[in-house]
């Protein structure tokens, strides 16, 4: 008789991941290398796993790249990653709307220099007809900031009399996030170690498949993202309901 895991496996792949990207600078000091070093490896990483989710059935990769805590990093760090973060976007744009991937950002940009937020603009308009992936990089984010913009938005509408306070439920909040138009997470992986969301995604990771690794972001490739989805399509996902209603919609499809 098969286990309940086996039960619940299914073939179906998680529409849109989401990752923490922890450990660049662990994984660069514990070969006696600058935190520099495991940033740009982290880079590596970036296009292998976008590759590979594009190849895919996955339709969405939201990869967390820059929190608005991060600015409490040292001021070195800091200009360091503005600086890989600009020569990525500038060597990789061509050859992510080769690859039909799409481009979108999340977060408050204003606190980045002018010319990085002009490449940023310029980038989403040149990949945005593109389907194979939506590759999304939270800058600058946090998941109180997005809800918070969100709420404010709500409420400038209302008092312009564009919407009323009754109009107000969770579809609408939605509208408002910066992921509007987005699938939800099925899956979040946060690699490193670390236990937590940290402020990333708030709203959208309600009902979302956590799954979080030992391995150190620059070490994380496809067969570490395909233990991830393996994981995920083993775990029943009921949304509130109860396992027998579950496996009788699964029989019945």
């Amino acid at each position: 008789m098969p286990n309940k895991s086996q039960e619940f496996q299914s073939d179906i792949n998680p529409r849109h991941i989401a990752i923490i990207m922890d450990g660049n600078g662990r994984w660069a000091q514990k070969r006696f290398m600058p935190r520099a070093i495991g940033h740009r490896a982290g880079v590596k990483t970036v296009k292998k796993i976008t590759e590979y989710c594009a190849k895919s059935s996955v339709e969405v990769l939201t990869l967390f790249a820059f929190s608005s805590e991060n600015w409490r990093r040292p001021e070195s760090e800091v200009k360091l990653l503005m600086a890989l973060f600009m020569s990525s976007l500038q060597r990789e744009i061509d050859k992510l709307h080769t690859n039909n991937i799409r481009l979108r950002f999340i977060g408050d940009r204003s606190a980045f220099p002018e010319s990085l937020q002009k490449k940023m603009i310029e980038s989403e308009i040149q990949t945005q007809a593109n389907t194979a992936l939506t590759l999304v990089i939270a800058v600058n984010y946090g998941g109180h900031w997005d809800m918070c913009q969100a709420f404010k938005k709500i409420a400038e509408n209302i008092a312009t009399g564009a919407l009323d306070k009754q109009d107000i439920n969770e579809q609408l909040i939605e509208q408002h996030l910066s992921t509007a138009g987005l699938p939800d997470p099925d899956l979040f992986i946060r690699t490193g170690g670390e236990q937590r969301v940290s402020n990333f995604l708030l709203w959208q990771l309600a009902y979302t498949e956590m799954y979080f690794t030992t391995t150190l972001w620059p070490d994380f490739d496809q067969n570490s993202l395909e233990d991830a989805i393996k994981s995920f399509k083993g775990r029943q996902r009921r949304f509130g309901h109860t396992s027998e209603q579950v496996l009788n919609k699964l029989v019945s499809l």
